[in-house]
């Protein structure tokens, strides 16, 4: 299977599931809140989405591969959890850049919004 069809699988399934294999053991994972690199990190990562986040949920809008990068939009939203439990929503995209083995070696996630933009979701 090509990795398209393995993110378009992972996106769905996000956060459960994920295809770690997919990405080299040093891949450098940004976000605005966060910056590492490997892949046990970025395991963590999803675990604490997985267990803090109410009813998380990827929506893929597009996905796009040219040579080595790949570049998807999506929207992750959640229910903050909050005793109002707020809706989140994040609106973005991902450039994703391939060594020569196709596997992840950098995955960069840019937010539509501010960060305050998504904490003032959080007070609404």
């Amino acid at each position: 299977m090509d990795i398209i069809q393995i993110l378009k699988q992972d996106y769905q399934r996000f956060p459960v599931d994920q295809t770690y294999g997919i990405y080299a053991e040093d891949v450098y994972f940004q976000d605005p809140l966060n910056r590492f690199h490997g892949v046990e990190r970025y395991q963590k990562m999803i675990a604490f989405i997985t267990k803090w986040f109410i009813a998380p949920k990827m929506d893929l809008h597009d996905i796009r591969q040219a040579g080595k990068t790949i570049t998807t939009h999506w929207t992750l939203s959640w229910n903050a959890p909050v005793p109002w439990k707020p809706r989140i929503t994040i609106p973005g995209w991902s450039e994703l850049h391939l060594n020569q083995d196709n596997l992840i070696v950098s995955h960069i996630d840019y937010w539509n919004c501010s960060r305050l933009d998504v904490l003032k979701q959080l007070l609404s």
